[in-house]
């Protein structure tokens, strides 16, 4: 049975968490603001990059896949800690191999520890997001994303201002590792310990295959998978947007250095305003009406962001892919927590498959692209994307009667 918290503990525990996406955004777009500095300073090509990308994706694979065996090993809590603690020493060995060492394989090493960091903590996250939306009653997830996404914000600003001030990647990325790990422990310190989130109490510790059974047993249910597809175009499209958006701009379009960077910032706006304000639309006019209208965005945004011809109109659809990609992967969370008894073990499975298509699809991208261009590779992004609004149907809200019953209410 869980304790129920009291006002001002159910407050620090969501504030935590939403310091907790926004250390995620941040870091994300740290890397993903200075692909230009740190690609010229090694002398890579689209297809290098991509590999080392492949290589977080791998990582970010394993991360999330063993996510829930980190939650049911340590706990949510303690997993989220150790886990944000990897990730910043990997954006730190990224900027020292890039600028310090100039090794590919330290960078390598940094991104592999960025991508299984930043995995596993995605599944422990949004397990604990969720958890605080039931209690709720409302829905807010998509503002535990808006927090990610204003991070990537953050993030991506602050890359644009370190590039425009000729701030080394090495000197930039050890302080903002240095930031993310202070967070980390700031916020292990305000999230309680919770037995559907598999935080091992002191006098109370269940085997760890039960343990296992509890956050795996969700794989063996079709609804899981259906709900994937929705999550994975458009994870697909942010991951790439993440990732691309910035040498798109500058290689693709042939704009001016530093331009990347305030692509990637008006996409992550987009996606903040959505995320921010998305939650009364979603209670107003439901899960699937909304992701078929974003799917619409975000696919018109692609294909005005490949065809524009000028700097402006590759803003606008930068802006409208952050729209239309911004609801995606938070909606697909909350269709999975439906079901309170079951919560965290749906919640683990559907963020493994929004996560590998977010980190694990940008460098099949970048592989691709050195056949046929980076733009023209963009068009499979539009492809998933509508993907997605045609399978959206999946998160519609489970009714009473397919749910579990429980025996005890979450309190508020």
């Amino acid at each position: 049975m869980e304790t129920a918290l009291s006002r001002s503990q159910f407050v620090r525990w969501r504030t935590a968490i939403f310091a907790i996406f926004l250390a995620s955004g941040l870091s994300i777009a740290t890397w993903a603001s200075r692909v230009p500095g740190i690609k010229e300073a090694l002398g890579l090509d689209n297809a290098q990059v991509g590999l080392i990308l492949l290589g977080m994706g791998v990582s970010s694979i394993v991360g999330i896949s063993t996510g829930p065996a980190v939650m049911a090993r340590l706990g949510a809590r303690r997993g989220m800690l150790l886990t944000m603690l990897t990730f910043a020493l990997g954006i730190v060995l990224v900027g020292l191999g890039a600028n310090v060492f100039g090794s590919v394989p330290v960078v390598l090493i940094g991104m592999v520890l960025f991508g299984f960091g930043n995995g596993s903590v995605d599944v422990m996250m949004n397990v604990e997001a969720t958890a605080i939306e039931q209690q709720m009653g409302r829905t807010i997830l998509p503002v535990f994303h808006a927090f990610f996404s204003f991070g990537t914000v953050i993030g991506a600003g602050i890359g644009a201002l370190a590039a425009q001030l000729t701030i080394d990647v090495a000197t930039h990325a050890s302080i903002m590792g240095a930031l993310i790990a202070v967070i980390a422990v700031v916020c292990f310190f305000q999230v309680p310990v919770r037995e559907a989130a598999l935080d091992p109490a002191p006098h109370e510790k269940p085997a760890f295959r039960a343990r296992m059974h509890t956050a795996l047993e969700a794989w063996r249910e079709p609804r899981t998978y259906l709900i994937g597809v929705v999550m994975l175009g458009m994870s697909f499209a942010e991951g790439g947007a993440n990732d691309w958006i910035a040498l798109g701009t500058e290689q693709g379009h042939g704009f001016a250095e530093g331009t990347g960077a305030v692509s990637l910032a008006v996409f992550s706006i987009g996606m903040t305003v959505v995320r921010l304000f998305g939650g009364p639309l979603v209670d107003r006019f439901g899960r699937v009406l909304v992701l078929r209208v974003l799917a619409m965005a975000a696919a018109s945004g692609i294909l005005l962001f490949i065809l524009a011809p000028t700097f402006p109109l590759v803003l606008v659809g930068a802006a409208l892919w952050g729209i239309g990609a911004s609801l995606g992967f938070p909606l697909g969370m909350s269709a999975a927590a439906d079901d309170p008894a079951k919560a965290a073990a749906r919640v683990s499975a559907a963020a493994t498959i929004g996560y590998i298509a977010f980190l694990g699809g940008p460098p099949v991208l970048g592989i691709i692209s050195e056949h046929i261009g980076l733009l023209n590779t963009l068009f499979i992004l539009v492809a998933l994307v509508v993907m997605s609004g045609l399978f959206s149907g999946a998160a519609r809200p489970l009714r009473e009667d397919e749910k579990i019953p429980v025996t005890t209410a979450a309190q508020d």
